[in-house]
């Protein structure tokens, strides 16, 4: 028998918040998600939906508020689905996310005595997005852009969003305002109609080269010149203009073909000392401020003295490779994206590196064929994107057996899981480094060193 039904009002305390940053209480064990209610909280809230285990809740009043309580600055942010947690101060936000990592730690990797560290977090959480992936619209004879609301392909329509960067806000609210003038209709969905689908800017944190990308459903734009006027009238610093054509009935934002309208094919970019060429879809981290810090605790747990040979089994286009490289005799990355390796082996050279090797391939293929042919490593880097290593991956890590692994992680349920079949199969997890890579957001990325 459940202690709540449907249309319940109630008065509880917030213990905890989910992963997606929703508030948590229990009614008699039986745990209640509440939007927008934080830890330590007391809130009345109207019982929304029950369901075996658990249910919904619609916060109505905050009897007793959180002391990192705060009213989030945007304008959108009860809408938009891009922020999670402006409402906590960062302060806040950054012990909830050491909380996240220690409990999976504990939780998941049965890991409770693993170290983990305080996050290292920014000194200006805002502004820190040097991409925007910006979706147009139209509402009720309107155009519309922002990004989607929760869950949902519904705009949140904004001329601000506060993560990005304020060129990205110009270049939104000037296209809003002159598409229809200039006869682009905006891309529907639901009819597959239209031609503007998304708009993405890129910028170079430490050179500022900006990049605009079109992304549109067909490759005959008849109003591209008129475009490119008012994207360089918006934007008069903009270094180059791309059109990507995707036709495909598709939620993802890229098609395979681009074209230069103006400028340059490529901007460039600096992580520390290293340059990166980076094209419309390039893999790029999107906090490059962040990405030196996170990076440099990788190739500190690296323990690099310049006599080791290196692996990066998850290596895109060698971002960490190239980091890992300024100290190691040999690095060598291996990528299931063949463009990936092209744009690794492009920036080793870009700065002038000789003491790499990239190759495309499964990273559980290719790593046992390296040690085969006597390419032994003595430590070895992973960054595997959300849903952990592949099981293959980590057979081949304990079989190899690297002295020392350094694990890059974006999620820490899948690390923790991982990191529980490396201690099982020999290997030491001596502690564990979250950075927040992402501010005003659930997501925290973590830097985990083990040894043999």
């Amino acid at each position: 028998m459940k202690p709540v039904t449907k249309n319940d009002r109630l008065s509880v305390y917030v213990e905890d918040l989910t992963h997606d940053g929703a508030g948590v209480a229990k009614v008699e064990g039986y745990p209640l998600f509440i939007k927008d209610a934080l830890p330590g909280e007391t809130v009345t809230v109207h019982v929304l939906k029950t369901l075996k285990s658990y249910g919904f809740a619609k916060l109505i009043s905050i009897e007793e508020k959180s002391v990192d309580r705060i009213d989030a600055p945007c304008p959108v942010f009860e809408i938009c689905g891009g922020c999670q947690l402006q409402h906590l101060s960062y302060a806040g936000q950054l012990k909830y996310k050491e909380k996240v990592v220690r409990d999976a730690m504990a939780r998941l990797g049965k890991l409770p005595d693993v170290p983990v560290h305080p996050v290292k977090g920014m000194d200006n959480p805002w502004r820190y997005r040097n991409k925007s992936q910006i979706p147009f619209g139209m509402d009720d004879g309107r155009v519309v852009a922002g990004f989607y609301q929760p869950r949902s392909h519904r705009i949140a329509d904004t001329d601000i969003c506060l993560i990005q960067t304020p060129e990205a806000d110009t270049l939104m609210a000037s296209l809003k305002r002159n598409l229809q003038d200039m006869g682009i209709e905006p891309y529907e969905e639901k009819t597959h109609r239209g031609m503007l689908r998304h708009v993405v800017l890129r910028k170079g944190r430490v050179t500022g080269e900006l990049m605009v990308v079109l992304v549109t459903k067909k490759q005959k734009f008849p109003q591209a010149e008129r475009a490119v006027e008012a994207i360089r009238a918006a934007l008069p610093d903009v270094t180059s203009i791309m059109q990507n054509v995707n036709g495909d009935k598709t939620n993802v934002i890229f098609g395979n073909d681009t074209i230069n309208l103006w400028g340059k094919d490529i901007i460039e970019d600096r992580i520390g000392d290293v340059r990166f060429e980076i094209s419309a879809r390039s893999f790029y981290q999107v906090n490059p401020e962040q990405t030196e810090v996170l990076y440099g605790q990788a190739l500190d747990y690296a323990g690099l003295t310049g006599s080791e040979t290196v692996i990066d089994a998850y290596c895109g286009i060698g971002t960490i490779s190239l980091f890992l490289a300024q100290r190691a005799k040999f690095v060598m990355g291996v990528e299931i994206v063949p463009q990936a390796i092209e744009d690794a082996k492009r920036n080793a050279d870009l700065n002038g590196f000789t003491n790499t090797l990239f190759e495309a391939g499964p990273a559980e293929e290719v790593i046992p064929r390296w040690y085969k042919d006597g390419k032994e490593a003595d430590v070895l880097v992973v960054d595997p994107p959300r849903k952990g290593c592949d099981e293959a991956l980590l057979q081949t890590m304990l079989e190899q057996k690297p002295q020392r692994i350094v694990y890059v992680s974006c999620n820490p349920a899948t690390l923790a899981r991982d990191l529980r079949i490396l201690e099982d199969g020999g290997y030491r997890t001596q502690e564990v480094q979250p950075v927040d890579m992402f501010p005003q957001t659930t997501h925290v990325e973590c830097v985990a060193w083990l040894t043999r």
